[in-house]
Parts: C-alpha cells; structure tokens; sequence
C-alpha cells in the first residue's frame, strides 16, 4: 500500500505515550480512518464485568469471548463503541475497566477474536491503528509502523490529566502494573516491532508528535 488513501499506519506504545490523540490527529490530517484497538478490548472488559463474569478465571473469560457483539466506528472525530448496541464509548474509560482490562485482553480467546476483527477492518486501508501489537501480531506488513513511548513521569503526568480523582503517583503505579502485564502475557505481549521507529514523546505537545508522525509517514511512502 504505497498511496496515502490506501495507507495503513501502526501506531504501537504503552499507556499515555500519546498514542490515541496523536492517531486521531494524524488520521485527521490525512483523510484516514481509525481504529482504537484499545478500545475493543476495554469493551469487551466492561460486558464481561456487567456480566459478572470471574475476571479472576482465564476459563470463564474464554467461555464467554464470542457472546459480546461489538462495533467500532472508524470517525477519528468521533470514535464510537456499542457493545450490543449499547453506547460505550464513555463506560470503557472508568477506573473499574482500566484495573481489569489486563486480565481480560491477556485470554488468547478474546485475542484471536479482536485480531480477527481487527484485521477485518484494516483489510479496507486508509487507516491509522493505534494498540499494543499493531506492528508485530495485527498488521505486520504496515508499511509505517511507530512505537511511541515517553518516561514514566510524563506519562502519568498526561493520564492525571484525563482523569478525575486520581494522582501522578497513583498513576505510576498503575501503568507500571499494566506495562508489566502487557509485556510479560504469553500471547502477542507488548512489544516494539523491529522495524518500527521509535519516538519519544516526553518533551512534546500534541501538536509536535502529530508533526513528527506525519513527517515519518511522508518519509516512508
């Protein structure tokens, strides 16, 4: 895929790394669809706990890894979630999701679903995905692929930002939790693609990370 309208761009990092606001501007800026993948795997954490299933036993996520029926809108402007046709857009984000989504997105029957479907909605083009595994297990033949990271301060710094009731510190602690999980799961762990480059984003605003994005795209196509 060597044209923009055809494009597909992985975006891969770690929590608050700047991922979600930077593809949605680049998507923006390039005509592009977009796609949370993030966000999938949240929405299918927050049925599984209003189904009360045990987050707790791998075997009962497994079992009940296909029942959710889950829609993405591609909108960078306005990235939709139903979950059964119900709007999840803003449930996905609580602090009760946030703790459990680890466990949830560690199931290898959650992720061969998600994957799957993933796959289904890149296979289109013209799209900038942002996740964990885009570059080495969704699509691995993205023609760019870039791993955000930032340090751990800053990266907190932004995700207390976002959110209400909550501290810096609290916030390290918490990503340094999910970073662990998500790097050490056995199946499509937290990992930077090899041939993926690298951008730290600790010293840059918004606007300079969707610049340097962008720079990077016009580089490689």
């Amino acid at each position: 895929m060597n044209t923009v309208t055809g494009l597909v761009v992985a975006m891969d990092g770690p929590s608050g790394s700047g991922k979600s606001s930077a593809s949605r501007g680049v998507a923006r800026a390039l005509g592009l669809r977009y796609l949370d993948t993030g966000a999938m795997y949240r929405a299918i954490t927050w049925w599984m706990l209003r189904q009360e299933v045990d987050l707790a036993d791998p075997a009962a996520i497994a079992a009940r890894a296909l029942d959710p029926v889950l829609v993405m809108g591609t909108d960078p402007d306005a990235p939709a979630v139903t979950v059964d046709g119900a709007d999840a857009a803003a449930p996905i984000r609580t602090a009760e999701v946030t703790a459990a989504v680890s466990a949830v997105s560690a199931v290898p029957e959650v992720r061969r679903r998600l994957v799957a479907e993933q796959r289904e909605i890149i296979g289109a083009g013209g799209i900038v995905v942002e996740g964990r595994d885009i570059g080495t297990v969704v699509a691995p033949e993205a023609p760019v692929k870039i791993y955000l990271t930032a340090s751990a301060d800053a990266r907190a710094a932004r995700r207390t930002a976002e959110l209400a009731g909550t501290t810096v510190e609290a916030q390290k602690a918490a990503m340094a939790r999910r970073d662990t999980l998500d790097s050490t799961r056995k199946t499509d762990p937290l990992a930077m693609a090899s041939d993926a480059v690298e951008l730290d984003t600790t010293a840059l605003n918004l606007e300079e990370v969707i610049a340097e994005v962008l720079r990077l795209i016009k580089e490689k196509v």
